[in-house]
């Protein structure tokens, strides 16, 4: 069955987001896909194809590095939390170079590790990123460790909690 936004609107499963990736994987042309589908206004079709590139191996998910300004801006603008996550999980898998540092992904990244009112799959992917970003610079490094240390854990669920003590006991990579 070919791929289609109507189909992508309808898929709300993990065997059809798996059916999407092998689809995807298939073709070969992960960034012709994610060009196509993955930035739609639609956010059903945005997360469904999202949810699909998830699947994704990394070298798989390396076509992707050209546009990942693009999901970085999606994840930052979208008012859609499923296609926030997906869209920063997308991005966590990808290469990150000190010359990519954005510093207004990195703020957002900070807001909302630390926003207890933020799903916990966003805070601890924004989290693992502010940590790949802050690992370039000593300062900055220094910084998030400071904020890590002072947040008010019990307001955390387990998974924030853990990706918390990971980085500040220098277990995260």
């Amino acid at each position: 069955m070919a791929i289609t936004e109507e189909r992508l609107r309808q898929t709300f499963s993990e065997g059809g987001a798996q059916e999407i990736y092998q689809e995807v994987k298939a073709s070969g042309d992960f960034l012709d896909f994610a060009r196509q589908y993955a930035f739609s206004q639609d956010y059903r079709v945005a997360r469904s194809s999202l949810w699909g590139l998830t699947k994704a191996s990394k070298e798989e998910l390396s076509q992707l590095q050209v546009i990942q300004n693009e999901f970085i801006d999606q994840a930052m603008q979208t008012d859609n939390s499923s296609v926030r996550r997906l869209s920063l999980n997308v991005v966590e898998r990808l290469k990150m170079s000190e010359d990519d540092l954005r510093t207004d992904f990195l703020d957002f990244c900070f807001e909302h590790m630390l926003d207890v009112e933020e799903y916990p799959g966003i805070q601890s992917v924004c989290m693992k990123l502010a940590f790949r970003m802050c690992s370039f610079y000593p300062e900055l490094m220094d910084e998030l460790k400071r904020t890590l240390e002072a947040i008010e854990i019990d307001y955390y669920k387990p998974a924030v909690k853990c990706v918390r003590n990971r980085i500040l006991n220098g277990r995260l990579k």
